[in-house]
């Protein structure tokens, strides 16, 4: 019977609206206090119904919630057979739970379009090569896929054949569609906008990019920030407190009018919900711009921080790298660049794919015996011959003499921003190649968004020549700029500032950065939806948008200025309320009822705006 009672709860609502309609004009048209008192009566026995259950549910688990305010309010006010009020403050409480409910349902809309746009069929090869739809469920790793012009990715994949153009805004909250073709990556729940492709499943169901999204976007959304726990606590307390305040009310004065007035005038409606609708439309917002907020206990942290500290390779700079300088000391620079070849082959390092790829087709040897130094290069054995492949520093560990001509083109190709990589076989230096990677582009601009928004350093942290780092920091105007720095560096780096209480987010790849990431108060990952980005990181900015950061952190300052005035909207209703009962003598329990309803809905507004949040300047 109870979860009956509570699921029609909005046809009672109806119901008592109609009842004092009914009731104000049989008595103000037709002078009929009867049916008026009849119709009062039976609208606050209907509409107290719900609120008795709910006050009961909570009394249960021993908590003065405001629905047993109501309910004693109500009780009293039909015991002094005052039914005007008992039966419009029953309704104006139902009605405002009403308007809460689907005003909230507003600001969870980045989940609900999230999961409409997630893919429920898919085009699957079967055994006799032939293609069948079939539910997405039905798709395992390994299959092949065919995607037509309109239609959604099923899973995360690999374009075995075909081309076309894919709006991946689901993703990245990036609209201009994206070209794909054979070997490039595609995601779940983008739209190909034309053209026909075939796909390897990757990945399916809830671990594509698409399926972590949604997850994560939840957990965040149900998650609760130190303020929202704060009040949760506070409101804990405060409640019973009215309770009490209109039981010495009446006690004193002797005026049980008064002292249910008070109960009504002091429900915290406005201050339990407040904050929680803020957190919740603005990671909304987050999710529809690209910007993956996790949780409300980043958006407190990251809207108060003091420092951006970057990674260089892949954040400030586009991370595909290319040789741009070379120099051999040695007459067989053929043989020296197989050997070269050889080696960088095995690593999946930039600077690595970089060289394999300058060098093109050549005579590859088998590697032996390979040895990668932390922060130094790799040492491998080929064709029975030692080679060392890194910086200034594996030289100067693997005793291969530097002359006064190699320091010189190592200098000056620093100078020019170049990373360093050297190449010795058996102890002597045989070549040197300068690499360089491209800054992003907008990059610069986007820093001088950040520095508006308040941010008081920025800094790059790099592995590489001090050099190069130096001229990437002088190009976008950083505050600071630090070389050579292995991950366990950085860290360090993080936690000095950390104990000279700053507040420091670390913007990274979310690979080779994860120990900083985990550090940093806010770990910030530039990741087009890796595992590992999304899982170390407390943000993520979806296809690795630098652009996506100074709208993040505007984002988290509106936040947090919009809880801060929810705040002010719940209390100062509350304060003005009460203080109306004792030095006024318009207020009653209906207006308070009304006026409290009001403060609600005003907050939940306030709360709302921020889906509509963009950062100033950007267009997307």
């Amino acid at each position: 019977m109870q979860r009956y009672i509570l699921r029609k709860r909005n046809y009672i609502t109806l119901i008592s609206a109609i009842l004092i309609a009914i009731a104000f004009v049989s008595k103000l048209g037709f002078s009929n206090v009867f049916i008026f008192n009849i119709a009062l009566i039976i609208a606050s026995v209907l509409g107290v119904a719900p609120i008795v259950i709910q006050a009961y549910q909570a009394l249960r688990v021993k908590v003065v919630s405001i629905d047993v305010l109501v309910t004693i309010a109500v009780a009293g006010a039909f015991f002094l057979k005052n039914f005007e009020e008992s039966a419009i403050v029953t309704f104006l409480f139902l009605f405002g739970a009403y308007l809460e409910q689907r005003t909230l349902n507003k600001t969870r809309s980045a989940i609900k379009e999230l999961t409409e746009m997630a893919p429920e069929t898919a085009i699957k090869q079967i055994e006799n090569g032939e293609f069948v739809e079939v539910d997405v469920d039905e798709v395992d790793v390994g299959d092949v896929l065919l995607v037509k012009t309109g239609a959604k990715v099923p899973v995360d994949g690999t374009v075995l054949t075909g081309e076309g153009y894919i709006n991946e805004a689901s993703i990245t909250g990036e609209s201009v569609p994206v070209s794909k073709k054979e070997g490039l990556g595609v995601y779940a729940g983008t739209i190909l906008e034309n053209g026909t492709l075939q796909i390897k499943a990757d990945r399916v169901g809830e671990d594509t990019t698409f399926g972590r999204i949604i997850e994560l976007v939840e957990e965040a959304q149900d998650s609760k920030s130190e303020a929202e726990r704060f009040i949760d606590k506070f409101s804990k307390y405060y409640t019973p407190a009215v309770l009490l305040l209109a039981i010495i009310v009446w006690v004193v004065s002797r005026n049980i009018e008064l002292a249910i007035t008070i109960l009504v005038l002091g429900c915290p409606g406005a201050l339990v919900i407040g904050v929680p609708v803020s957190n919740v439309a603005g990671i909304g917002n987050g999710a529809r711009h690209g910007v993956l907020l996790k949780g409300s206990e980043v958006i407190q942290d990251f809207s108060r921080v003091d420092a951006l500290v970057f990674d260089k390779t892949g954040t400030l700079t586009i991370g595909n790298p290319q040789v741009a300088e070379t120099r051999f000391y040695a007459d067989n620079s053929d043989e020296v660049s197989s050997y070269l070849a050889s080696v960088e082959n095995e690593s999946d390092h930039p600077l690595a794919k970089a060289i394999v790829e300058y060098i093109g087709d050549t005579k590859l040897y088998s590697v032996e015996n390979t040895d990668v130094v932390k922060g130094g290069g790799i040492i491998a054995l080929v064709d029975g011959h030692k080679v060392a492949i890194g910086n200034v520093k594996l030289m100067e560990q693997e005793k291969v003499p530097l002359n006064e001509q190699a320091r010189a083109d190592i200098a000056q190709f620093e100078e020019k921003g170049n990373s360093i990589v050297l190449t010795a076989i058996d102890g002597e230096l045989k070549a040197l190649m300068g690499i360089r990677d491209k800054i992003r582009p907008g990059v610069k601009r986007d820093l001088q968004k950040l520095k508006k928004l308040g941010v008081k350093k920025l800094i790059v942290l790099s592995g590489d020549n001090q050099g190069t780092v130096d001229l990437v920091a002088k190009e976008l105007g950083l505050t600071e700029a630090h070389g050579h720095m292995l991950p366990e560096d950085k860290s360090a780096y993080i936690k000095e500032l950390q104990d000279k209480g700053q507040i420091v987010a670390f913007v990274g790849d979310g690979v080779n950065d994860s120990p900083s990431l985990a550090l940093a108060n806010i770990g910030i990952a530039m990741g087009s939806g890796t595992d590992v980005a999304i899982e170390t990181s407390d943000v993520v900015l979806m296809n690795s948008d630098f652009s996506r950061l100074p709208h993040a952190l505007g984002l988290t300052k509106a936040i947090a200025r919009n809880m801060v005035q929810n705040i002010v909207i719940a209390v100062g209703v509350v304060l003005i309320l009460l203080a109306s009962v004792f030095f006024s003598d318009w207020m009653n329990m209906s207006i308070g009822m009304l006026v409290h309803e009001g403060s609600i809905l005003a907050v939940i507004l306030n709360g709302m705006r921020l889906i509509n949040y963009r950062q100033r300047g950007h267009s997307s």
